[in-house]
């Protein structure tokens, strides 16, 4: 392994993180515009409208097929060749969407949804990114930093889908032609990241542990539970959110207001999460986000007032930022540099793989378990009671191993 790759520059960490937020910001900001539009394009695509948001899932499920392979990539060729990559495949997406509107055809949109999860995939590699020449100690604030420029994205993709909507006569699809060019200038900025490519192993090189080795790890293990639980629970809610809202008698506006609550209650944290990391060890930031997180959802089964969604969701965004980030900070602590690319595509895999699980479940206990709208937001925040369990659970059983193991 080379000096180079090992050995920590705080300085070049820095740079590296300045211009990820800059790409979380710009390249970053598809994801709320995909998020927004990709359930309004399906019911306007799909014979059937049960499955208005299958191509929000599908993009879910691209992320997860593409996490290993990219993952894989980015150790042979470097990061920023994966984002190149990633940005491709998001551009290519948007472009098979948008021809999928123009055609009518929700088989084609899928795909393009489909195909655009890798740029999903991509964008939650950043933070893995930003730790690869981080010391140990800047390495918390790094990842927080990149987590913290998804409130610039979570500001301006929604401008852009108020801007774009209707500029076209088939409506999105001047949305879908502008996520091409978020993707375009997305490679023009990743073109200043400076990480050094990890040395290919030879003969002579240990490559590391296997994925069964690395699950066995009680760190690596714990993590990859409490991010999966941290990130599913985060979603199953958030998707539910506005058809609650908007059945327990309130207007969209409403609902669009408490998502937006809900997003930067998300990212705002991030500010100060590496900080409290640092001083507090990963571990108990990732308790009190799932504390957090069953706060939520006891206060969203308290009723559904305005004030009490407009509450759980912030609670929700706030325990996720802790519980997410958290986990990364364990799991990026507990491999080795030659071990990156496998631990943190498997991660990622087992991570979206949760989501989009999520996902799916969300709609169905919300429409379909419950006789109405506020059984089945009732019966979407009960869900959440067992995964916090398991992660708890988790947490509680690593703390009381010896720390050597």
């Amino acid at each position: 392994m080379s000096d180079a790759f090992v050995t920590p520059d705080d300085t070049r960490a820095k740079r590296n993180v300045m211009v990820l937020v800059a790409a979380q910001a710009v390249v970053g900001a598809q994801l709320p515009i995909l998020f927004i539009i990709g359930g309004l394009s399906g019911q306007m695509l799909a014979a059937n409208p049960c499955w208005a948001t299958l191509p929000i899932s599908m993009i879910v499920l691209g992320s997860m097929v593409a996490a290993t392979p990219l993952s894989s990539f980015m150790q042979a060729y470097g990061r920023r060749a994966g984002f190149w990559l990633a940005c491709g495949a998001g551009a290519v997406g948007a472009a098979i969407s948008a021809y999928g509107l123009m055609l009518g055809s929700f088989t084609l949109f899928l795909l393009g949804s489909f195909i655009t999860g890798a740029y999903m995939s991509a964008n939650g590699f950043y933070r893995f990114a930003a730790t690869d020449m981080a010391s140990p100690e800047f390495r918390p604030k790094a990842i927080s930093y990149v987590m913290a420029g998804g409130l610039l994205s979570a500001v301006f993709g929604p401008q852009l889908v108020s801007f774009t909507t209707d500029a076209m006569p088939i409506p999105f699809l001047a949305t879908y032609l502008t996520v091409i060019g978020l993707n375009i200038g997305g490679m023009a900025l990743l073109s200043a990241l400076d990480i050094p490519t990890p040395p290919r192993p030879d003969s002579t090189t240990d490559a590391g542990r296997t994925r069964r080795e690395l699950l066995s790890v009680p760190v690596i293990a714990v993590a990859v539970i409490c991010g999966t639980v941290a990130y599913a629970l985060m979603n199953l809610v958030m998707t539910s959110t506005p058809l609650a809202v908007v059945g327990c008698g309130f207007n969209t506006s409403d609902a669009a207001n408490i998502v937006s609550a809900h997003v930067l209650a998300m990212y705002a944290p991030s500010f100060f999460t590496g900080h409290l990391i640092a001083r507090f060890g990963s571990r108990a930031i990732v308790g009190t986000g799932l504390v957090i997180l069953a706060a939520a959802g006891a206060v969203a089964m308290t009723g559904v007032a305005l004030e009490q969604f407009y509450i759980a969701l912030i609670l929700l965004g706030i325990g996720w930022n802790f519980g997410f980030i958290g986990a990364t900070t364990m799991l990026t602590a507990a491999h080795k540099p030659e071990e990156r690319g496998r631990v943190q595509g498997m991660n990622d895999m087992i991570v979206f793989g949760g989501v989009f699980v999520a996902s799916l479940s969300s709609g169905t206990l919300m429409n379909c378990a419950g006789g109405d709208a506020q059984t089945g937001w009732t019966l979407v925040n009960m869900a959440m009671l067992p995964f916090l369990v398991l992660a708890g659970s988790a947490l509680i059983w690593l703390a009381f191993r010896p720390r050597e193991a």
